[in-house]
């Protein structure tokens, strides 16, 4: 079995304790999470590895606690396994991730990055004015026409769209708290399922462009490397190659919707069977289920999992 593809997950797949066991077994992992330290100037690895929880889902830290367990997770598959996917992906957060195992991001660059996104997008809107909510069971041209007709509120139009397209009929929106409420009341009214989410703020929407735009400064000053193997981006459901496009499709995200089920569908008809999911949880396996039962996601995120992967026949069937 030849893994095809490597995948990283983002935001929410946080857990205290996270990346300790492959740290505690990989010196290459261990490796990554000094780096980290050394980067940001914290002890990143003492919030993964012991908290509090309070700190660690601060939106400023989840993002690049989740980034360096991913590379950890990396590195210490690379110890056992020359690994060389046809493309790699990540969702939402996880494409820094996904950049940083093609060349494209170093990742001290990366880990820095990824934590001025956090804080930008916790700042880019006041706490308590945006939210986020999950439907499950409506088309999305359907959804679409809800938040158009959610949007308007007292001679005023407020944002509320489609934020994440995660697959097997579940999309997130964000927006203003009060467009999103009025969405979930017309999504139940359609008999869809629609539940408000626990977020610090509304994530992949426009009234994160203040994100975007600190992000874009940031990434102005970083250098972008030779790609090794294409990365499907969220923006565009498609493998770019180009590291000349790597900036603005990074930036654009902030605003843009993930669209992780086209990616995925995408990936699979480039003939992707195999993938693992690098870092902690196994998130994106449970989304590549309802997607396509075509794609195995295996996951890699403690010692368990790498002698799995170890074991697997790693050459091209074909």
């Amino acid at each position: 079995m030849s893994i095809d593809a490597l995948l990283f997950p983002g935001q929410g797949s946080q857990q205290v304790g996270m990346g300790k066991a492959l740290a505690d077994a990989s010196p290459a992992a261990r490796r990554v999470f000094e780096e980290a330290d050394d980067a940001l100037g914290i002890s990143l690895s003492t919030l993964c590895f012991a908290g509090p929880e309070s700190e660690l889902t601060l939106t400023a830290n989840t993002q690049p606690a989740i980034l360096t367990c991913s590379i950890a997770a990396l590195a210490a598959l690379r110890e056992v396994v020359d690994v060389q996917p046809k493309l790699c992906a990540g969702h939402s957060l996880g494409e820094f991730s996904a950049l940083v195992a093609v060349g494209a991001l170093a990742f001290a660059d990366a880990v820095r990055l990824v934590r001025l996104r956090g804080q930008a997008m916790q700042d880019a809107v006041p706490a308590g004015t945006g939210a986020m909510a999950a439907v499950i069971g409506l088309a999305p041209a359907e959804l679409e026409a809800l938040c158009a007709e959610a949007a308007p509120a007292d001679g005023r139009v407020e944002v509320v769209a489609p934020a994440n397209e995660n697959g097997g009929g579940q999309i997130v929106v964000a927006g203003h708290a009060g467009a999103v409420d009025r969405l979930v009341a017309l999504a139940k009214s359609r008999k869809a399922k629609a539940i408000p989410l626990k977020v610090s703020a509304p994530f992949h929407c426009a009234l994160m462009q203040p994100a975007a735009d600190r992000l874009a400064d940031a990434l102005a000053q970083v250098t972008i490397g030779p790609m090794r193997a294409p990365v499907v981006t969220n923006v565009e459901a498609e493998p770019n190659d180009d590291p000349g496009r790597v900036v603005d499709l990074l930036v654009r995200q902030v605003t843009h919707r993930v669209r992780w089920e086209a990616s995925m569908q995408r990936a699979v008809a480039l003939g992707v069977r195999t993938a693992v999911e690098v870092g902690h949880g196994k998130v994106l396996a449970g989304l590549a289920k309802r997607i396509d039962p075509a794609l195995t996601v295996l996951p890699c995120g403690s010692p368990a999992d790498l002698d799995v992967l170890k074991g697997l026949d790693h050459g091209d069937p074909r």
